[in-house]
């Protein structure tokens, strides 16, 4: 990484952990990605210019773990998740279950505040809406 890269990606960051503060208390970790909580869903915020002047963030949220790795719960949250427009759905199976993330990037390079933390969260409360339907479907299931 350049350090104009280095330069234009941490100015990025900085200006997502503003937007987000609003909202969140917000952790950044020793490489500079930020980490948060909305709820119960951990989330985490990293930045890269995949080349110049297209610089992207990319959210990462959590939104279940150790699920029952059953196939009805993994097509509902696929289905719920495509009703909305804000990030991709990934199901991993693990030796516990079923984890559920939602994952969303994009180019926020010169992006006001306002805007970024607007983005942000919806990105976030897609996550933990997500989350309370795929944990009322385990529960009831």
């Amino acid at each position: 990484m350049t350090d104009d890269e280095a330069k234009i990606t941490a100015e990025l960051l900085t200006a997502a952990r503003e937007a987000l503060e609003i909202f969140h208390e917000v952790h950044v970790d020793d490489d500079g990605a930020l980490s948060f909580a909305h709820g119960e869903v951990p989330c985490a915020v990293q930045a890269m210019q995949l080349s110049e002047g297209l610089t992207m963030l990319s959210l990462t949220c959590v939104v279940a773990w150790d699920l029952p790795d059953d196939p009805a719960l993994a097509v509902s949250a696929a289905e719920r998740a495509g009703q909305g427009l804000f990030g991709t759905l990934g199901v991993v199976h693990t030796d516990r279950g079923m984890d559920v993330t939602l994952r969303y990037a994009f180019p926020a390079q010169g992006m006001e505040p306002a805007p970024l933390s607007t983005i942000l969260m919806l990105v976030v409360s897609t996550a933990s809406q997500l989350r309370a339907d795929l944990l009322s479907s385990v529960e009831q299931g």
